[in-house]
């Protein structure tokens, strides 16, 4: 899944594709890299990001989404809200990628359950804003489990078809660095929830946190790719549906080379 936000504030390329023509060729080249689809997003999710209003997320979004859909592409759309999905589904996205899981617009349930599109419900407790001081655990694998456990019955109570969920840890909302690391370390628990795994886990703090140098700060956002890799052929190999990448090339390559090790054996 590679990944293109439509937005000036994303937290490791923002304004880089805002404009709807680079935003498509973008999408386009990361196809040619290996991308299997493209996730849209017009809303920068970092944390203490700020929500923007829904025309302006609507007019970011759709126009890609169309655009890109038109070139063939399979796409997902990266939103919050149900009129965003909604309108993304009807330019042509294939599935909806909701970081809330459907909890942060009451409409998004029954919008993705009469569009028929998969559904990625990802562990979630509350908006960038607030999300740091949320993330409090006394056992984080059993506790994400848990709740993504509640948020698929609750998702496939409003109508969703639960052969069409995918679930996503959520690594780096509402978790701190050993958090994200313990989550990654145990993704058989999250797969025994009996649907595919996404692990969105590129370019974020937790891998800067762990390349950083003693004494010295995290590297950039983009300097994080080849830590995402390794991410990405671990993923794999624990049996992910997908990984969610910002730099596909490295990614497909990694996992191209996990998957020739398991062949061998």
């Amino acid at each position: 899944m590679g990944v293109v936000n439509v937005t000036p504030d994303s937290f490791s390329d923002g304004g880089r594709w805002f404009d709807t023509t680079a935003a498509i060729k973008h999408g386009l080249e990361l196809v040619a890299e290996g991308a299997d689809l493209i996730d849209v997003g017009g809303e920068s999710t970092r944390p203490g990001a700020s929500r923007v209003d829904e025309d302006e997320e609507l007019r970011r979004v759709v126009p890609v989404v169309r655009g890109l859909a038109q070139e063939g592409v399979t796409i997902s759309v990266d939103t919050m809200r149900a009129r965003v999905a909604e309108q993304a589904v009807a330019a042509g996205a294939a599935l909806v990628n909701d970081v809330s899981g459907g909890l942060a617009d009451p409409d998004m349930i029954p919008v993705v359950a009469a569009s028929d599109a998969p559904f990625v419900v990802m562990h979630w407790r509350g908006f960038s804003e607030s999300m740091n001081s949320r993330a409090v655990y006394e056992d984080v694998v059993a506790e994400v489990v848990a709740e993504l456990r509640m948020r698929m019955d609750a998702v496939v109570a409003g109508g969703v078809d639960p052969e069409r969920i995918v679930v996503d840890p959520g690594l780096g909302f509402a978790k701190d660095a050993a958090h994200d690391l313990a989550l990654v370390a145990h993704l058989d628990e999250l797969r025994a929830l009996g649907r595919p795994l996404l692990v969105a886990a590129s370019r974020k703090r937790f891998l800067g946190h762990v390349l950083a140098r003693e004494g010295s700060a995290p590297p950039p956002a983009r300097e994080r790719d080849a830590a995402t890799a390794a991410i990405s052929a671990l993923s794999a190999g624990a049996g992910a549906w997908a990984v969610r990448v910002h730099e596909v090339r490295a990614t497909a390559d990694a996992v191209r080379v996990a998957r020739a090790v398991e062949g061998a054996a």
